[in-house]
């Protein structure tokens, strides 16, 4: 294990220790969010020179499988601002908010919309007023909002004109509710959030397409970390009551279930599932790395580096897309079959074992699978840009690109 991962262990025990009580009583973990702050976990992406850790994307994700084993809700909460952090940690424009990220500050995120055509049919409207904007909207799946200092808005300019706010998360006409319904990840933060002739500055401000050119697979790839914490918990709470449990099957091969190799068996199953999600997330993050050490690079190095930057770019988003494919299966097989070696008693609601399957499956949800599949293969066939068809219209047809 890493020195990181050793510096923040007592930390997510802590988180673990809580997260029981969240589920079982509905209350959010506001205090794990706050202290999570403290300890600096939002500025770990940030460069040394700029008051941050300078970790690499590998190392972060391996930290945030961490803290999705202690309590999956907290990645997610956490997965906005990890991708705010992307966008900002580099540029001397972005000075003032890599300042706010280091102090402690907190991004959530209101980008999705209910109703509507796709993510880019929008209703939310920033309107130009002297110097800065207003905003006006309403969005759904605010994750990790209710938690933060400051929310990235995703909102139009005009037609085909999208722009990101960022917005204090206690000005003058924002509201922001707890009414996240979903059967998982019920501690995330995740309902509505309303803008009622918010006054921004321009500095507040900035294009849609000055993201950063990975951000897209960084936003997926803190679900399978998520997906990975998942079913790391689902083995942890599978061995934990196996070693409990007193009563065996009339079939079964021992007196004491703890030792029937068919039990054995199962965590031994759940185990290797947990492993290969979390070989899948470190791999797909070391691709990302590469692209953002290429596309960072590039700029300064002719046209032939920012080419081979892009072809990199595409490749970590097609590592992502088919570790999307696996975890997401593994997860939730992880979360099946754990009660294949507890009994009926498992079933009890007092367990929290269901939480397991109903976080993983909602997590799968948020992003479906059945598209990566196609995406991926057509990449791998006819070099069809994987990303190209992120934010096209349904009715657009992909781009294809030199073949890989």
């Amino acid at each position: 294990m890493s020195g990181l991962r050793v510096e923040y262990a007592p930390l997510f025990e802590r988180v673990a220790a809580a997260a029981p009580r969240h589920e079982r009583d509905g209350t959010q973990p506001h205090e794990e969010v706050r202290l999570l702050k403290e300890a600096g976990f939002g500025a770990l992406r940030i460069p040394v020179a700029d008051g941050g850790r300078g970790v690499t994307i590998e190392e972060y994700f391996a930290l945030l499988l961490d803290l999705g084993a202690a309590d999956s809700n907290l990645p997610q909460i956490w997965r906005n601002h990890v991708a705010f952090v992307e966008d900002k940690r580099l540029g001397e424009g972005n000075k003032r908010w890599r300042e706010e990220i280091v102090a402690g500050k907190f991004f959530g995120g209101a980008w999705s919309e209910t109703g509507g055509d796709s993510l880019l049919d929008l209703r939310t409207t920033l309107v130009p007023r002297g110097d800065g904007y207003v905003l006006h909207g309403r969005k759904y799946y605010s994750t990790g909002s209710i938690f933060s200092d400051w929310v990235s808005v995703l909102a139009t300019t005009g037609p085909e004109e999208f722009r990101l706010a960022l917005v204090e998360s206690d000005a003058v006409g924002v509201r922001l509710e707890e009414d996240w319904n979903a059967i998982g990840q019920r501690q995330t933060g995740s309902g509505s959030a309303f803008f009622d002739e918010v006054v921004l500055s321009a500095e507040q401000v900035y294009p849609f397409t000055e993201r950063a050119r990975y951000q897209e697979a960084v936003y997926q790839l803190v679900h399978l970390a998520t997906l990975g914490g998942v079913a790391r918990a689902a083995h942890r709470d599978l061995v934990d009551h196996l070693r409990q449990r007193r009563r065996a099957y009339p079939h079964g091969l021992a007196p004491v279930p703890r030792d029937d190799p068919q039990y054995h068996e199962v965590v031994g199953r759940v185990g290797a599932l947990a492993s290969s999600i979390e070989a899948s997330v470190a791999w797909a993050a070391r691709q990302i790395d590469g692209a953002a050490a290429a596309l960072e690079a590039g700029t300064d190095e002719g046209r032939a580096s920012e080419e081979q930057a892009e072809d990199l770019l595409r490749r970590a988003t097609i590592a992502v897309y088919e570790a999307q494919l696996t975890t997401t299966d593994a997860a939730l097989e992880a979360a099946t079959i754990l009660y294949d070696a507890l009994g009926s008693s498992a079933l009890d609601r007092s367990t929290l074992l269901d939480r397991h399957w109903r976080n993983a499956r909602t997590l799968a949800s948020h992003n479906p699978r059945i598209y990566k599949a196609r995406i991926v293969g057509a990449w791998h066939v006819n070099g069809t840009d994987p990303i190209a068809a992120l934010w096209r219209r349904p009715v657009e047809e992909p781009t294809p690109v030199t073949a890989p």
